[in-house]
């Protein structure tokens, strides 16, 4: 049977994370309810803006069925906006701002600065085949904080592939995974470089079998 993936599909870019993951095999379907919450076997979370995503998890009745299935093991990828709907803290957010949590982590919402302040770097990911990955950088967060049952995937390097310093940014987490849960600050949808969907996929087939 073939996997499926659900995109959460209430804002951000969900067309560009179903192509990624169709690229590597899986089924996918948009999750907008709780019935198809329950269907899927793992579950990606998109870029977008957190602070939307948080009020219409909420207005669609999904944010406390989208906890318990992390707490119950559902595997699941958040990229940009989805890393921080993941961590179990974070900084920088608007007042009553919330998470899903599942991720022992500190995110800080919008580290990187404004859209102008987007850049793209080479990542060397732990983990992972075939060289440095080209991340996409947009209003992105950061981890500051992990903690010790999170693995580290990957840090910003000292310069950009422009060759600008990042300052302040060089060093910083920007790929972590913990248990079955896996974020990234970056947007890997956009490159075509599907690397990340495809061992997302990997791993929610290894959940299926196990």
């Amino acid at each position: 049977m073939t996997t499926t993936i659900g995109v959460l599909a209430l804002q951000g870019d969900v067309r560009e994370h179903t192509r990624a993951l169709e690229g590597a095999g899986a089924r996918v379907v948009p999750v907008r309810r709780r019935a198809e919450l329950e269907a899927v076997d793992g579950l990606v979370l998109p870029g977008g803006e957190s602070t939307t995503m948080d009020k219409l998890l909420r207005v669609f009745e999904l944010r406390d069925p989208l906890c318990a299935a992390i707490a119950d093991g559902l595997p699941v990828y958040g990229s940009c906006a989805g890393m921080i709907l993941l961590a179990d803290r974070i900084t920088g957010g608007i007042e009553g701002q919330q998470t899903l949590g599942g991720m022992d982590v500190t995110v800080q919402r919008n580290a990187f600065g404004r859209q102008v302040d987007s850049f793209e770097a080479d990542l060397p990911m732990q983990g992972f085949e075939g060289g440095p990955m080209r991340a996409v950088f947009i209003r992105a967060p950061w981890i500051t904080e992990a903690g010790p049952g999170v693995e580290v995937l990957a840090r910003i390097p000292e310069r950009s592939t422009a060759g600008e310093g990042l300052g302040e940014a060089a060093g910083k987490i920007v790929a972590a995974r913990s248990g079955r849960l896996l974020a990234t600050a970056f947007h890997p949808e956009v490159t075509g470089d599907w690397r990340v969907h495809a061992q997302f996929v990997r791993e929610v087939n290894a959940t299926r079998r196990s």
